[in-house]
């Protein structure tokens, strides 16, 4: 058996080679993910729209570094902000996004001792 034979039900991405402009924006997402502070920021977003405030207090850094983390996860598409008033409140950009966070952090659990194969609940949802 050839190693064609086994791609039957990839997607059309899968079968055609991947242009140098996708893996240029994936690897600008990624990069932008792998930070701890702006994972972490991420990760706290997957719950849903969180203002600066709540954000700064949930991942525990400082106001200015929070900001700009968030200011670099917005260029980057990660995230999109909105003014509520006087306050910016940031969701994540997309589900592809939210889906990409959460399977890193699932990813993340399952090389950890004692924890699970795989995990039950579905997705969080987008709001």
């Amino acid at each position: 058996m050839r190693a064609r034979d086994n791609v039957a039900n990839a997607s059309d991405l899968q079968k055609q080679a991947v242009g140098d402009d996708v893996i240029e924006a994936a690897t600008t997402l990624l990069a932008m993910l792998s930070d701890p502070t702006r994972l972490r920021l991420a990760a706290c977003l997957l719950d849903g729209e969180q203002d600066v405030t709540t954000l700064t207090e949930a991942v525990g850094a400082a106001r200015p570094a929070v900001s700009q983390h968030l200011g670099k996860l917005r260029l980057a598409g990660v995230t999109r902000v909105r003014r509520e008033g006087r306050r910016q409140v940031y969701t994540l950009a997309d589900d592809h996004v939210r889906r990409l966070v959460t399977e890193a952090l699932y990813t993340a659990e399952h090389r950890l001792p004692g924890r699970p194969a795989h995990h039950g609940p579905p997705l969080p949802r987008s709001r």
